[in-house]
């Protein structure tokens, strides 16, 4: 696919989310071109989808696929027969609340985060067992994209401290 070529089937969802936690019109066409700009740039134009809401529903869908009983930042769901979609992921905007703050960055760019950390299960990638393959990955994309510090770096750099992590109880298979 033509760098140039645009991505329609990339969709961000945003469900059951309450006032406070919205977003405007502006911020989600920004969310809605970043995934397009994932899809070209870092999977060759493949689409995904992409959920954005609550704890709640992450704690289900992490209960209900993976049988972990807790809510987590971030879910990746590859597609289970081939096809252009490379899958879905599903990203709590409670938690990537709290991460931003915690951080000192922009909800924004903590979904922007986590959109990317996503993306990089759906393509395959698994930093519990590889190596450092994702981390590498990660860390050239979050460079390109501009975006703060990623999920790895920051749990790799507190466990390394000793330090507990805010993420790190919520990273089930993330």
């Amino acid at each position: 696919m033509s760098p140039d070529a645009p991505v329609d089937d990339c969709t961000v969802l945003f469900r059951a989310l309450p006032r406070h936690l919205k977003f405007s019109r502006e911020a989600k066409r920004t969310l809605t071109t970043f995934a397009r700009s994932l899809a070209l740039r870092v999977v060759d134009g493949r689409p995904f989808t992409c959920l954005i809401t609550r704890d709640q529903e992450l704690h289900r869908l992490n209960r209900t696929f993976l049988a972990n009983n807790y809510a987590t930042d971030v879910l990746s769901f590859p597609a289970s027969s081939p096809s252009d979609s490379l899958g879905e992921m599903a990203i709590s905007v409670d938690r990537a609340e709290a991460q931003a703050l915690a951080f000192g960055h922009s909800r924004m760019d903590e979904i922007r985060i986590l959109m990317l950390h996503g993306l990089l299960h759906l393509a395959g990638m698994d930093h519990k067992h590889d190596s450092g393959r994702m981390a590498r990955a990660e860390r050239k994309w979050r460079a390109q994209f501009s975006l703060p510090e990623t999920l790895i770096a920051r749990t790799s750099a507190s466990n390394s401290q000793g330090v507990r992590h805010p993420l790190s109880a919520n990273q089930a298979r993330c």
